[in-house]
């Protein structure tokens, strides 16, 4: 497939950006080559700057829910614009924004509006450390909670260690009161709690985890995050930036049957624009500035144009919910990429919770960062270029799961599990010729 336009416009970012991108996930790191640029998206497709399309399974990393371009989000957001694009002010929309939020997941009494997950997660934090008064978060590896100083930590040699930071201009000193644990480790959490229990502020975890492919809780992981917390009066909270209104529509806690104390929320929220949120019980939300004393504030918060793109899509999903439709088309496209690896002989594992999964390149299944890091990325790499090149767009990444929408038709999966029955098949005889 020709990207001329493509490879002209990344030596051209390069001159001008770092790396010639503006997140390092758009950059193809994990894949090689030369990342594609994109011209406009509609409905599941996004279209290159040379004309190529793609059948999208990205989804703008997760919120593009009910397809690019929607009509109804697009309309909300030209009726907003019309308008003035930001005032620094109240307005009614955020108020609509925070009761479409707090209908939809119980646990959440009180919202804040903020700007993107990274700034959800980060208030949250700070929340929790001034409600309860103490100093060290819990966090597990291969979650991402943005990009957070105290968060980009590497786990310390034992599973109760305080981690030591993972990214240079991350001092020692904003990662020493984080500890990382090992995901679906119930022991270790017991341990940890044993030996830091009236030190944790707050636990802090994804419950469907996006970043390290799809993995999914055990039962047992989350009776004891949510027994642990409510006994050394710690919070929990619960990251669904990312599964937020995507794997049900009061998210993952919903699913699973739980409420934390605090919930952070982004992607989705937002339509496909700047949005994050995070809220939960009134008496926590009531410490937050100006109610009460924790400091949180944003210029551009609550934004007229984000806020219109998201009640549009949150209005469509409560009032016309596609969640049986994402899970059959869920479904089948998770069964078609078992089948065609399977057929291929290539070693595997599939792991889904409605619109979000991953196909595995490991012959067993994946329960924490430990596991899915024994991936085979050489062979991921293979497998991501051979669908480009035939017109399916994935998440440039083993480890970033992969987003059904509503827009997906039951002949766009059909096309992108053949065109994986291709791909498959080609690495595995290439393999055995070897």
């Amino acid at each position: 497939m020709k990207s001329e336009g493509s490879h002209a416009a990344f030596a051209r970012a390069r001159q001008l950006m770092p790396g010639g991108v503006n997140s390092p996930a758009r950059a193809f790191g994990g894949v090689g080559g030369e990342p594609i640029f994109i011209d406009h998206a509609e409905g599941a497709y996004l279209f290159d700057i040379d004309g190529q399309r793609y059948i999208d399974y990205v989804g703008s990393w997760g919120p593009m829910i009910l397809g690019h371009a929607h009509p109804e989000v697009i309309a909300a957001v030209e009726k907003a614009a019309a308008r003035g694009t930001s005032f620094g002010a109240p307005t009614e929309a955020e108020s609509e924004l925070a009761e479409l939020i707090i209908e939809a997941v119980p646990s959440v009494e009180k919202v804040r509006l903020v700007n993107s997950g990274t700034e959800a997660t980060m208030s949250a934090l700070r929340l929790a450390r001034g409600f309860t008064g103490r100093d060290v978060v819990v966090k597990f590896a291969g979650n991402y909670h943005g990009h957070v100083d105290s968060l980009l930590v590497a786990a310390g040699s034992s599973a109760a260690t305080l981690g030591v930071p993972n990214s240079p201009g991350v001092t020692a000193g904003t990662t020493k009161d984080t500890l990382v644990l090992q995901y679906n480790d119930v022991a270790g959490l017991e341990r940890a709690f044993d030996e830091h229990g009236k030190r944790i502020a707050a636990v802090i975890f994804e419950p469907v985890v996006g970043n390290m492919g799809c993995v999914v809780p055990t039962q047992a992981f989350l009776d004891a995050l949510n027994g642990l917390t409510k006994r050394h009066k710690a919070l929990l909270i619960c990251d669904e930036v990312m599964t937020g209104f995507r794997v049900a529509y009061g998210g993952a806690q919903s699913l699973f049957g739980f409420e934390p104390d605090l919930t952070t929320l982004g992607k989705i929220v937002g339509g496909g624009l700047p949005v994050g949120a995070y809220g939960g019980r009134a008496e926590i939300m009531h410490h937050v500035l100006p109610e009460g004393d924790v400091f949180q504030a944003g210029t551009l918060s609550g934004n007229p144009l984000a806020t219109a793109a998201g009640i549009a899509t949150l209005r469509r999903l409560r009032d016309e919910p596609p969640y049986a439709t994402l899970e059959e088309r869920s479904r089948q496209l998770a069964e078609g990429l078992d089948d065609a690896a399977t057929r291929a002989g290539i070693p595997h594992t599939v792991a889904r919770v409605g619109s979000m999964l991953t196909l595995f390149f490991i012959d067993r299944a994946v329960v924490d960062w430990t596991v899915s890091e024994s991936s085979d990325t050489a062979r991921f790499a293979k497998y991501f270029w051979g669908l480009i090149e035939r017109g399916s767009y994935m998440p440039c990444s083993q480890f970033e799961a992969l987003f059904v929408s509503a827009a997906h038709r039951p002949e766009d999966i059909a096309a992108t599990v053949q065109a994986a029955a291709e791909v498959l098949g080609e690495i595995s005889a290439h393999a055995g010729g070897n």
